[in-house]
């Protein structure tokens, strides 16, 4: 069987695309560096992350990039011995303006090398490639359109103006031809992420709808002509769990079909696994998959009937046993290059933030802007994956301003976060705090719940420890070889997609990570020994 979701944690709008024998997934990184997740599986079942291909100044550079923006909705096709990848780089992402601009990059294989990206457009954001079978390219994305009154009106969201489509010439690297806009989405509204698959004749034409909260669907249309008309699936959605509040998985939508070897049909979908009793979901939007069949009508359902997505899933015939995930990864940082777990934010300049050389064995993290900073924030960090977890980690760090900081975090954006931080306080010298920013959007003003700051005498290594329990987290740090509690327990609940702002307001998920902030400017110097993540549910 299949075990959903199959990427676990951060990993929304995926686009899947097989050669041969091999399946990859390519995932949305919003503003976290480098860009793009691509996983690949041989079998459906089980999956290994093996690139991110935004990895250069050339390619990506989101310094400035609002809490949110950044890469959107990637689309990953194969064809003329290239793999192909679309997506858009968002600018703006509040009012009524998106500034969103989408671009091919190109690579023989999935190592790459990956080339330069080409911009195709900037009319909208989830962009499409379909390679048609007389060899012509077509470039699909939503329209965005700024000056329609917004959410309401006729349509239901007139700002999701619908899909456009148009001819892109790869020796040009251009697009040709007149944008035509093919298709406006049901009246669910809030029409996007289109992906074409064709069969038999027809273009199958599958969007995500309903926004990418609990409203949101797969919907489907088919044409046999690519330009329209397109005549709306019986049943409008194929996967939602809109109608299902009971549903194991909540948010389902935005995904992708594909085909076996062996002619079995699967549809990718993002969703969400939200807290017991609390529409909120720490781990973000996920990858699931669900099997499907054709029927004699002509269109595709699945295969377990209705449209509402199931956990365990047939796996294709012939596929391997499930692995199980590592119950603990650590990772002691005696190789020079950073382990793939772990990503840093907007910049591709990560030499300013962080070495694994200038101390060997040590994360050396340069203190940098603040916690939440849209430019240059020397924050290191790893997915949570799991609604029970534990991280932990040793730091030396001598600070000699209260402006400098270095710790452990959980993490969602500058106005969600918590953080375990040893500073300077000019009473005490060093010490251990923790500072707080639970959800206060749009001002993100900090709290400190900790009434005095803890003194760490001795100016040795500091053991730390976050530990998560669904809706509650507690820190800790090492005393004499004993673990013991700092501050209060914490609503971990606020560092998830519905946490401050609202259900449409984020669209990342929960981190856990080590950080370093320098405001005085002085570059402090923080080294990390190890870290490591132990999945729940714990003893």
């Amino acid at each position: 069987m299949i075990r959903n979701p199959i990427l676990p944690g951060f990993n929304p709008d995926p686009s899947i695309c097989r050669v041969g024998a091999d399946y990859y997934i390519a995932t949305s990184t919003f503003e976290w560096y480098p860009g793009v997740q691509i996983h690949h599986s041989t079998d459906l079942v089980n999956w290994r992350l093996v690139k991110r291909p935004l990895d250069r100044a050339s390619q990506l550079d989101m310094r400035g990039n609002p809490d949110s923006g950044g890469i959107w909705a990637p689309c990953l096709s194969y064809a003329e011995g290239l793999f192909w990848l679309v997506y858009t780089d968002v600018k703006r992402l509040d009012g009524s303006f998106k500034d969103s601009h989408n671009y091919i990059v190109t690579a023989p294989a999935i190592e790459g090398p990956w080339s330069d990206p080409v911009h195709v457009n900037s009319s909208g954001f989830d962009p499409s490639l379909f390679h048609d079978d007389d060899g012509r390219k077509w470039f699909m994305n939503m329209l965005w359109n700024h000056i329609s009154s917004g959410v309401g009106g006729q349509p239901k969201h007139p700002s999701f103006a619908g899909i456009l489509l148009q001819e892109y010439d790869p020796r040009t690297r251009s697009l040709i031809g007149e944008a035509r806009n093919i298709f406006h989405g049901s009246a669910h509204g809030l029409v996007e992420g289109p992906h074409v698959f064709k069969r038999d004749g027809w273009y199958y034409l599958t969007t995500a709808e309903g926004g990418t909260g609990y409203g949101h669907a797969v919907t489907m249309a088919r044409s046999r002509a690519l330009d329209g008309p397109y005549e709306m699936h019986p049943l409008t959605h194929v996967i939602t769990s809109k109608d299902a509040p009971e549903a194991q998985l909540q948010r389902a939508g935005h995904g992708q079909l594909v085909e076996t070897p062996e002619g079995e049909f699967y549809h990718t979908h993002l969703c969400s696994r939200p807290l017991p009793g609390i529409r909120r979901s720490p781990l973000g939007r996920e990858t699931a998959i669900q099997k499907c069949v054709w029927k004699e009508d002509g269109w595709l359902y699945l295969e377990q009937g209705g449209q509402i997505p199931d956990v365990d899933v047939a796996a294709p015939r012939g596929a391997g046993e499930r692995e199980p995930l590592p119950t603990t990864v650590r990772h002691d940082f005696d190789d020079h290059k950073l382990p793939l777990d772990f990503q840093w934010l907007r910049t591709p300049d990560w030499e300013r933030l962080f070495s694994l050389s200038e101390r060997p064995g040590f994360l050396r993290l340069f203190g940098r802007e603040s916690i939440g900073s849209w430019y240059e924030q020397a924050l290191v960090a790893r997915r949570q994956e799991d609604i029970d977890f534990r991280a932990e980690t040793e730091l030396d760090f001598q600070p000699s301003t209260f402006q400098q900081a270095a710790g452990l975090t959980h993490y969602y954006n500058r106005h969600k976060f918590h953080f375990l931080a040893v500073t300077h306080d000019a009473r005490l010298g060093r010490v251990l705090t923790v500072m707080s920013c639970p959800g206060d959007w749009p001002d993100g003003r900090l709290i400190v719940p900790l009434a005095e700051p803890i003194p760490l005498p001795g100016g040795g290594p500091v053991g730390l420890a976050a530990e998560v329990r669904g809706a509650e987290l507690v820190f800790s740090c090492r005393v004499d070889g004993k673990w013991v509690q700092v501050g209060p327990v914490l609503d971990a609940s606020v560092i998830s997609d519905e946490g401050g702002r609202g259900e449409h307001g984020s669209f990342t998920g929960a981190f856990v990570g080590m950080l370093a902030f320098d405001t005085s400017g002085s570059g402090a110097l923080a080294d990390f020994d190890w870290f490591s993540y132990e999945r729940g549910p714990l003893a």
